[in-house]
């Protein structure tokens, strides 16, 4: 019997061929998962809008409380669901997914269960920031169909921020709602870039007049919004570490190959040593006879007179980065693959200080990844010396090739829902972290300027885990973390600041990146050693990027052979991997 795909918002969601194993509960399986990614997509329309499905693009979502608890009782019931099958009536590939998604939704639940951030602090600004951005960002459909689509989630930021505060339960946490605040007073510049933009295009005289309306009451709202916040301040909480109990809970759910926290802890401390070390070692042969924090500042210093030079800097390392992929025959480079450098939008400035990567959307018809680069943060008059020329390459490998942009732009190829919906920062950021050593062992750009750039971006993420750990098991205040960050790193002020609060929001996160890399090196040694004379750098990448955004523990059962498509099937493997 063939399966008829499944229809949301007017697009067929993919799902893998049936395996040549394959079980009597495939079906069932599959079946469940769609309709999660129906439910989930139906009554998050920025979800949807960031996965390329557009039949709500003029909607937000229902952000009260009550459908939020709503939510978390839908995940148990989906969870019971699929755990109720038996893994014996299912392929290999199906079973594998089956753990996959079993081990997405109890994380999902303890994120919203358990830590219960959503009800502690009011998101509504980032909210609709995010709701706005990927309409503005991206060119799909027609500019009349987008801004058509902006001004319908402009028109419904008061409704939704509302909604917001419903959420709230108990004393909210100052540090985060004194966050929103700030991002409340740069939301209105965003929206001044919005119509600025519109301005510039031939959208009919009804449509522009409609967008100023709905900018000028969204600013509104918005300003209302932030002033019920102020309220919430002389009552609110600094507590927002997780506690040891549940961080060590989390870190168990992370599925970090059995990692607890003191031995992630232990890694961070090792990684800082070694990375300073080797800082060290690099800036001594620029200059043997000169302090290494004088030489990080002359390598510092080697930047562009201004932010948009900086910008076409980051796009000509980003292409250098690309060809040297092919010419080395290191990493599959897919077609139609596409990525744009822009400035980060002012409302997100103080959460990402540096750069980031928004990955194109699974279902558009020509996908293209977004990489974000922040001028400064509160306008810091040294802001430019975080743009020096050789951090520009180091940051572009990360984030575009073979970083962030190329991984992404596989693992969106796959046709497992459920790998499309899974969250593993730890192979997502690690694999950025991997690509900047493995690019330098390979002779990118591999000068000591660029090395110091190279130790000096791994002792920030050392000091990432360091501070991820000891922050959220309440050993450190925010101002102590900003304080070893900026020393360790010598990072600007508001910087260091910045990257720090942000923390405080994500337990885990933060210590992904580094930890990431070091067990993708170690499963690298593992496939070299087994494969011997036959291993292929180029075959393992590529295993990697075209099988998604997997727990690393994952990958290595699938180098161990769970979860392959049976001799014949097309999993979804092959057809990702095309060559260039």
């Amino acid at each position: 019997m063939s399966h008829r795909p499944a229809l949301v918002g007017g697009v067929e969601l993919p799902r893998p061929a049936p395996a040549e194993d394959r079980g009597p509960l495939d079906d069932a399986f599959y079946d469940l998962v769609e309709r999660r990614v129906i439910r989930v997509v139906t009554a998050e329309p920025v979800v949807a809008t960031y996965l390329g499905i557009h039949a709500w693009d003029d909607r937000l979502p229902d952000a009260s409380r009550e459908r939020v608890l709503g939510e978390i009782e839908a995940e148990r019931r989906h969870l019971a669901a699929v755990e109720a099958l038996d893994p014996a009536g299912l392929s290999g590939a199906s079973r594998f997914d089956r753990d996959l998604e079993i081990h997405n939704i109890r994380r999902a639940i303890f994120d919203a269960d358990v830590v219960r951030r959503w009800e502690r602090h009011s998101s509504g600004i980032d909210a609709v920031g995010d709701a706005l951005f990927p309409l503005f960002s991206r060119d799909f459909g027609t500019p009349l169909e987008r801004y058509t689509s902006i001004a319908g989630r402009l028109e419904a930021i008061k409704e939704h921020l509302l909604a917001h505060q419903t959420r709230a339960a108990g004393p909210q946490v100052r540090a985060w709602q004194e966050l929103a605040i700030a991002s409340a007073r740069d939301l209105p510049a965003f929206f001044a870039e919005i119509t600025a933009a519109a301005a510039t295009l031939r959208l009919p005289a009804s449509v522009v007049r409609r967008l100023d309306r709905a900018v000028e009451r969204a600013g509104i709202a918005v300003a209302e919004h932030a002033s019920w916040i102020e309220t919430t301040l002389p009552g609110g909480s600094d507590d927002w570490a997780l506690g040891r109990e549940r961080y060590e809970a989390l870190v168990e759910l992370r599925a970090f190959d059995g990692l607890d926290a003191d031995a992630i802890l232990e890694i961070g401390w090792e990684q800082l040593a070694l990375n300073r070390a080797a800082r060290a070692a690099a800036a001594r042969e620029i200059d043997a006879g000169a302090p290494e924090l004088e030489i990080l500042g002359r390598i510092k210093s080697d930047h562009a007179a201004t932010f948009e030079e900086a910008l076409g800097e980051y796009r000509h390392a980003m292409a250098r980065a690309r060809q040297f992929l092919i010419d080395h025959d290191l990493a599959t480079i897919p077609d139609h693959e596409r990525v744009e450098v822009v400035a980060t939008p002012s409302y997100l400035r103080r959460s990402m200080p540096f750069a980031a990567y928004i990955a194109p959307a699974a279902f558009d018809r020509d996908p293209v990844g977004t990489y974000i680069v922040t001028p400064s943060v509160d306008g810091a008059p040294g802001a430019m010396r975080e743009h020096y020329r050789a951090g520009i390459s180091n940051t572009s490998i990360h984030e575009a090739y073979p970083g962030h942009h190329l991984q992404l732009a596989m693992a969106v190829r796959h046709p497992s829902l459920t790998r499309l919906f899974t969250d593993a920062p730890e192979f997502v950021e690690g694999w950025g972290m991997y690509s900047e050593q493995m690019m330098r062992e390979e002779g990118f750009d591999d000068g000591p300027a660029f090395r110091v750039a190279l130790a000096t971006d791994a002792i920030w993420r050392a000091c990432r885990i360091i501070l991820d750990v000891r922050m959220h098991r309440g050993e450190l205040s925010i101002q102590e973390a900003a304080e070893f960050l900026a020393e360790q790193t010598r990072f600007e002020r508001p910087n260091a600041l910045a990257e720090v609060r942000r923390y405080t929001s994500t337990p885990t996160y933060q210590l992904s990146y580094l930890l990431g890399k070091i067990l993708i090196l170690g499963l690298r040694e593992d496939q070299r050693r087994q494969g011997g004379g036959a291993f292929s750098l180029r075959e393992f990448h590529d295993t990697l990027l075209r099988n998604g955004s997997l727990p690393i523990s994952f990958h290595r059962r699938l180098f161990a052979g769970e979860g392959r498509p049976a001799a014949g099937g097309s999993g979804g493997m092959e057809r990702a991997a095309a060559r260039r």
